[in-house]
């Protein structure tokens, strides 16, 4: 594609969303060239997210029917999400006939849940990837993941990696490459401590009582959604 063709991206709005999940890449997609963004929830209210500040939405369900890419994040309200009827009748409709069906962090169990991974290889946080399974979806320990017009990104800064991968793939590799320059992504962090492979036994058991007190539940609550979808 030349940036002369003009792309719509949808992003998953909900209560809950790592707000870093949807604005990273979307970011990083906003200088595809040529493309609108919509922030897309059940309404135009502002949404929380888990960063205590809202994200205002630019569309509601009605109002994008379909788009060219839809992206889907997670966050601490992925559950819920997978839970609101409404929620999933529009991943259903929208990602039937988009072009590229994709998903950031958790957002994979979202696409998930609403069959649109069925089959196919597919990234998500660590914490997670092995929910992916419930679904009959292979989960991949990688940080994106390419199988047909699916793309999932791994955990929450993979957003970036997922995006400028997926720029690489619409408007070429040498256009990916100007976005990440222009946006001085060289990352070099201070601490190895970004995967559970490398972290220390401490910080992992603070990680997941976080998660047992932000989100209880989470792996069961996930298991029974796909078993009502059997």
């Amino acid at each position: 594609m030349s940036e002369a063709d003009p792309l719509h991206i949808a992003f998953l709005l909900f209560p809950g969303v790592t707000q870093l999940d949807l604005t990273a890449p979307a970011q990083v997609l906003s200088r595809l060239g040529g493309a609108r963004l919509d922030l897309v929830a059940k309404t135009r209210d502002p949404v929380p997210t888990d960063a205590q500040f809202p994200l205002l939405p630019t569309a509601a369900f009605a109002d994008v029917p379909r788009t060219d890419i839809l992206c889907v994040p997670g966050g601490f309200g992925t559950v819920a999400a997978m839970e609101d009827a409404e929620t999933i009748a529009w991943l259903k409709q929208v990602g039937a006939d988009a072009r590229w069906v994709t998903s950031v962090c958790t957002g994979s169990l979202l696409l998930a849940a609403a069959g649109l991974l069925a089959g196919r290889r597919a990234a998500c946080h660590w914490a997670s990837r092995d929910q992916l399974a419930f679904f009959g979806v292979e989960p991949v320990a990688e940080r994106v993941v390419f199988d047909g017009n699916r793309v999932t990104g791994g955990g929450v800064t993979a957003g970036i990696d997922f995006a400028l991968a997926l720029t690489a793939a619409i408007r070429g590799e040498a256009h990916a490459r100007f976005v990440q320059l222009s946006l001085e992504y060289d990352p070099y962090p201070p601490f190895d401590s970004g995967t559970p492979d490398r972290a220390d036994a401490a910080t992992l058991e603070r990680y997941h009582a976080m998660v047992a007190q932000h989100a209880p539940g989470r792996r069961e609550k996930v298991k029974a959604i796909a078993e009502a979808l059997k």
